[in-house]
C-alpha cells in the first residue's frame, strides 16, 4: 500500500515538473507580459475565480494596460486602458467574436454548434435578435411586457395580497418570481386564452404552477452555469443537468404551438430552427432554453439590484416616484385596482431620465460582464502607445468592472449616487473624463460593439415598466431599514450582473387606491 502510494505520488510529482520545465508557455518577443501561474491547466483560474476585480487590478498595477494570464488551459490577454478599447473593436479582420459566443452555447445548453460554418444551421443568431429585439419589435414586447407585469402582480400572486396587510418577502426571491413569470409569458406566450375561456381561473393556477417550476429548474440549472461555461461536463451535475431537459421539454415546438400571443422572437427563431437547421427536436428545444437564460439571467439581479438601492436611499426614491407620477399624468393615466390596466409606450418610458440613471448606476455597481474577442491567426495589435504580438486562438479581453470602479472616472466609485449619469439640466450625462480625456467608452455592463447585448433596449424597459408599476400600486419598504448592501456573489465574474450572496427581506402592501 505504501510502494503503491509512494509510486503515485512520484508520478505526479514528475508530471508537474515536466509541465513546469516543458508545458508552461514562454514569453515571446513583442508579446504581452505573461502570468502563466503555478498550477497545470488551471494557471491563474483560482486566484482570479476568488477576486477577479482584485487580481487584475494587482496584474494592471504590476504590468501595465495589457498583460496575459493562463486560464483554465486558455491564455487571455486583458487590456485595462480605456483609450485603447476600439483597438479591439477595429480588430475584425483578425479577431472573432462569435466563436467564443458560439462555443459555450453550445456547451452550456447541450444543443449543436450554431456557428453557420459548421454546418448544422445557416441562421445568423444574432440578426435574428437583433430583428426581434430591437425597432418595431420592441414596441411589442414592451406592450405585452405591461400588461403581464400587471397580471403577475395584481392577479396571479393575488392570493397574498390582503388589502391593508403588508406582506413580508426577500427582495430577490420577489424580483425573481414577478419577472420570470412576466417575462415567460410575453416571450413564450400563455397556455390560456383570457378572451374567452370559459374555465380560465383554473387554467391560469395551472399555468403559474407551470412556470414557477420552470423557475425552479432554470435556478437549479443557473446556479451551475459558471462551472459549465468554464468547460465542466453537465453530466457532473446530476440535478442541474434534469433541471436542463425538463426545460427543454417544457419548449419543444409541439408544446409551444399550443400556447397564444407567442413573441415574434420565439416565433421566428421556431421557424428557423425548422427551415434552416438540422437540429432534432431536443436540440431546437434547447436554442429556445439560451434564449430564455438570456433573458432573464442578468435582468432579474439588475432589478434586485435596481429596487434595493432605491430603497437603500430615499432621496433616489422620492425622485424616481415623482418623474413616473409626472410622466403617468402627462399620459393621462390613472392609477386603480378595478382592473383597468395603466398602458406607458416606448417614448413615454424612454422619456424618464431619473430612472435611467437610477438602474445605470445600480448596473454600474453590479455588473461584472466580459467582453472576449478570438485571434483568428498570429496578428500584431496596435494599441494608442504600443504594439503587441497576439497568437492565434489566444484571446483579447476587456474587464469593464476596472472602468466602472476607477475613482479618477466615477468619484467615490462604491457608493450608489442615483443622479451620477444625469447633467446639471436633469438629462442624461455622457461627458465622463480619465486623465483629463473624455472617454468614448465609460459604461459597459451590456458588452460592447457589434456584440453588444441585442436585447438590452428590452432588459432596461423591463425594470422600468416594473418600477413604475411598483411605484403606482404598492407600498414598500424595507425590514431593516439599516440592513448592509449585500456583497455580490464572484462566482458568475465575467458573466455580467451579479448577484447578490444573500437575500434582503422586505415588505410590501397594495395602496389604497
Amino acid at each position: 500500500m505504501f510502494l503503491a502510494s509512494w509510486i503515485w505520488g512520484t508520478a505526479v510529482m514528475l508530471c508537474c515538473v515536466s509541465w513546469f520545465l516543458l508545458g508552461r508557455r514562454r514569453r515571446w518577443q513583442g508579446e504581452p507580459p505573461l502570468e502563466n501561474g503555478f498550477l497545470p491547466y488551471l494557471g491563474c483560474a483560482l486566484k482570479f475565480g476568488a477576486n477577479p476585480l482584485e487580481f487584475l487590478k494587482e496584474k494592471q498595477k504590476k504590468h501595465g494596460q495589457i498583460f496575459t494570464c493562463h486560464v483554465a488551459g486558455k491564455y487571455i490577454h486583458f487590456l485595462t486602458d480605456p483609450f485603447s478599447y476600439h483597438a479591439l473593436m477595429r480588430q475584425g479582420k483578425h479577431l472573432d467574436w462569435k466563436k467564443f459566443h458560439f462555443a459555450t452555447s453550445a456547451k452550456a445548453f447541450g444543443h449543436g454548434s450554431i456557428d453557420p460554418a459548421e454546418g448544422n444551421t445557416t441562421e445568423n443568431f444574432h440578426q435574428t435578435f437583433i430583428r426581434t429585439l430591437q425597432g418595431n419589435a420592441l414596441d411589442a414586447l414592451i406592450e405585452a411586457m405591461m400588461e403581464n407585469l400587471q397580471y403577475v402582480m395584481l392577479q396571479s400572486r393575488a392570493p397574498k395580497l390582503q388589502s391593508n396587510t403588508w406582506v413580508t418577502e426577500g427582495l430577490y426571491t420577489f424580483c425573481c418570481q414577478v419577472m420570470f413569470e412576466s417575462g415567460f409569458l410575453t416571450l413564450f406566450g400563455k397556455a390560456f386564452n383570457s378572451n374567452n375561456d370559459k374555465n380560465l381561473s383554473s387554467k391560469q393556477e395551472t399555468e403559474r404552477a407551470h412556470i414557477l417550476n420552470a423557475l425552479e429548474n432554470f435556478k437549479e440549472f443557473d446556479k451551475i452555469f459558471p462551472a459549465l461555461v468554464a468547460g465542466l461536463p453537465i453530466h457532473l451535475f446530476k440535478s442541474a443537468h434534469s433541471a436542463r431537459e425538463r426545460l427543454g421539454e417544457a419548449l419543444l415546438h409541439k408544446n409551444l404551438l399550443k400556447r397564444d400571443n407567442l413573441s415574434e422572437l420565439v416565433t421566428l427563431r421556431m421557424f428557423l430552427n425548422d427551415t434552416l437547421s438540422t437540429f432534432d427536436d431536443m436540440e431546437k428545444a434547447k436554442t429556445h432554453v439560451a434564449v430564455l437564460w438570456a433573458s432573464q439571467a442578468n435582468t432579474i439581479p439588475a432589478t434586485f439590484w435596481t429596487l434595493f438601492y432605491l430603497l437603500k436611499s430615499p432621496e433616489a426614491m422620492r425622485a424616481a416616484t415623482k418623474e413616473v407620477q409626472n410622466v403617468l399624468e402627462n399620459a393621462e393615466e390613472t392609477v386603480s385596482l378595478d382592473g383597468k390596466h395603466i398602458s406607458l409606450n416606448r417614448k413615454q418610458l424612454d422619456n424618464m431620465p431619473i430612472l435611467d440613471s437610477i438602474i445605470k448606476e445600480a448596473m454600474r455597481l453590479s455588473s461584472a460582464s466580459m467582453t472576449f474577442r478570438v485571434a483568428k491567426e498570429d496578428f500584431t495589435l496596435h494599441l494608442e502607445n504600443d504594439s503587441y504580438n497576439i497568437r492565434k486562438d489566444d484571446i483579447v479581453a476587456l474587464y469593464p468592472q476596472l472602468l466602472h470602479f476607477d475613482p479618477e472616472i466615477y468619484a467615490d466609485p462604491l457608493t450608489f449616487k442615483y443622479d451620477r449619469f444625469l447633467n446639471e439640466k436633469g438629462e442624461e450625462k455622457t461627458d465622463f473624463y480619465r486623465n483629463g480625456r473624455k472617454l468614448k467608452y465609460y459604461y459597459m455592463p451590456f458588452g460592447t460593439g457589434i456584440a453588444k447585448c441585442p436585447g438590452r433596449l428590452f432588459a432596461v424597459h423591463e425594470i422600468k415598466q416594473f418600477l413604475a408599476l411598483i411605484f403606482s400600486y404598492f407600498e414598500i419598504e424595507l425590514v431593516d431599514s439599516n440592513v448592509k448592501c449585500p456583497s455580490l456573489d464572484q462566482s458568475r465574474a465575467g458573466l455580467g450582473i451579479l448577484q447578490p450572496s444573500n437575500d434582503i427581506d422586505f415588505r410590501y402592501r397594495l395602496k389604497c387606491l
